[in-house]
């Protein structure tokens, strides 16, 4: 499924390149018609990216993010900072129907595994940011993608899809916002690994070609930002294909 995704800091739609702050580009449109927009098309869900947060998990849009979420038909998956239960509670109250968790299943992994259980598969979505190193192993990355992990992605995925984990949000931090096409080696090799989880892929996607052979690496859900923000295709064609 194709999943459209906004990214945000100080309610202004952006993209990083490479998950770098410095590297910043706002686009003049509105969060509010953006997330409008999005609704009206047959997506399944779309992702939201609290940026703000991810950089600094005290500085929350909660309130922004209700406000967006008023109304929608669409459910919406939220990730950025998320540190806490309460983080989680906050982010469901305002109408998250998944809420995406990256660094706090890393640094404590027994919270996280109670979420799991207590929130659900289906509502708790694990996303993890790597690197490949010259190994070829999958580092994994945390805190806004600011600290390197001594932690690869094949071990922790089999640690916590014991007790239940369904969902991971996958992406290559050296493909993120580039419009140089995904890694699809990365997709094919997890998802034959690991065929019980529904991978999200993200990342790199500049063209419908794209999309097309990722299908083939059975990925799930399929993030896609800048491309829709900048126009290479339209959402509608996307989900064509």
């Amino acid at each position: 499924m194709i999943i459209p995704a906004i990214d945000l800091i100080d309610n202004k739609v952006v993209r990083l390149f490479q998950g770098n702050y410095k590297k910043k580009k706002v686009y003049n449109l509105s969060a509010q018609d953006l997330i409008r927009l999005y609704d009206k098309k047959n997506v399944s869900i779309i992702h939201i990216v609290d940026l703000d947060a991810a950089n600094d998990p005290n500085n929350r849009q909660t309130k922004k993010i209700k406000t967006l979420l008023k109304d929608l038909n669409t459910p919406v998956q939220i990730g950025g900072g998320v540190r806490s239960k309460k983080n989680i509670e906050e982010l469901l109250s305002v109408g998250a129907k998944r809420i995406v968790i990256g660094s706090s299943a890393i640094t404590h992994p027994e919270k996280f595994k109670d979420w799991i259980k207590e929130y659900g598969s289906e509502t708790i979505v694990l996303a993890l940011d790597i690197i490949i190193n010259h190994e070829r192993k999958k580092i994994i990355k945390i805190n806004g993608w600011k600290n390197q992990t001594t932690f690869v992605l094949e071990e922790v995925i089999k640690k916590f899809k014991k007790i239940g984990l369904k969902h991971v949000l996958c992406t290559d931090i050296s493909k993120d916002g580039t419009l140089n096409g995904p890694n699809f080696t990365l997709y094919k090799e997890i998802t034959k690994k690991f065929k019980t989880i529904h991978f999200q892929s993200s990342g790199g996607i500049s063209k419908i070609s794209d999309i097309i052979k990722l299908k083939k690496t059975n990925i799930k859900g399929i993030i896609i930002g800048r491309s829709l923000l900048e126009k290479k295709f339209t959402l509608s064609e996307a989900i064509k294909c």
